[in-house]
């Protein structure tokens, strides 16, 4: 059975690991589950989130991590040109598919993720090739990103300055969007349980791989209050949730976009609950 599993928010806030999150991830794959990483952030390179999940003692093969910036790149076409307004990982991603990467001027497409030292400069480049005809695309739209004690702007903040700038609708290929789905079939199939800490990302990308969905409050969704009311276990042995005003849309296979399948102060009380039996128990 794989799991696939989220990464900021998740298993750590910025650059502090979520306490016991390591030994969440020991403890399902000896339960025998295949765990893999799927990240909504784009900024770093697959062997620097291979290092970083080391560093907190949580080995892994760079197969077995997956990001919006590998889906971006997804969407272009080998021998393409492509200004990555983005981290190091856009530009490792692009360079993967054979698509050249250009610092200004014509290209077939500008490639938006998240990155720390965007300015004016970058968004006028940006601006500039898409006004000049380039497709505009970003890794993904999450308006937030979570760091210990606050949410930080995420890569939709920076993409909504160059749409807004340009009157261009983006396409977005992080998740829950078509791009991340195909990547995620075609490299690792589909997992029995998606873990995340957004409903509008994670969630309703488990909704389209018709996988059980399985919350943490460790990032966003507990900072911004969706769920910060609901404790793990307060709503008995099974703690299936679907909250009211997350019932709105659903996908072909009937199954409600943002279902939670269970909720969780963090991975760490997940997997204790799963593994107790309480939580998810036929899953594994």
């Amino acid at each position: 059975m794989i799991w696939v599993v989220d990464l900021d928010g998740v298993m750590w806030l910025g650059d502090e690991p979520i306490e016991g999150s390591a030994e969440a991830v020991s403890r399902l794959r000896a339960a025998g589950a295949k765990v893999v990483f799927f990240t909504n952030n784009s900024s770093l390179t697959i062997a620097s989130y291979v290092s970083k999940l080391a560093g907190m003692g949580v080995h892994v093969r760079a197969s077995d991590v997956l990001s919006s910036a590998q889906a971006a790149a997804m969407l272009l076409e080998p021998g393409t040109t492509a200004l990555a307004c983005a981290g190091p990982g856009v530009a490792e991603a692009l360079g993967e598919r054979g698509v050249t990467v250009v610092g200004n001027g014509t290209c077939d497409a500008v490639v938006v993720g998240w990155h720390a030292d965007f300015d004016f400069d970058r968004l006028a480049s940006a601006t500039t090739a898409v006004l000049d005809g380039a497709m505009l695309v970003g890794t993904n739209d999450d308006a937030t990103y979570p760091v210990r004690g606050r949410l930080l702007p995420g890569a939709g903040a920076i993409l909504a300055s160059v749409a807004y700038a340009t009157r261009v609708r983006p396409v977005v290929a992080g998740k829950p969007n078509d791009a991340s789905v195909q990547l995620l079939l075609e490299r690792i199939g589909r997992p029995v349980v998606v873990v995340g800490d957004r409903l509008d990302t994670d969630g309703e990308f488990a909704a389209r791989l018709n996988s059980r969905f399985a919350l943490v409050l460790s990032g966003v969704a507990g900072r911004s209050g969706q769920f910060a009311s609901r404790k793990l276990g307060q709503e008995g042995g099974d703690s299936r949730l679907a909250n009211d005003m997350l019932r709105d849309t659903g996908d072909s296979s009937g199954r409600a976009a943002n279902e939670v399948d269970a909720t969780a102060e963090d991975l760490r009380g997940l997997v204790d609950c799963v593994l107790s039996g309480s939580l998810l128990a036929d899953s594994l």
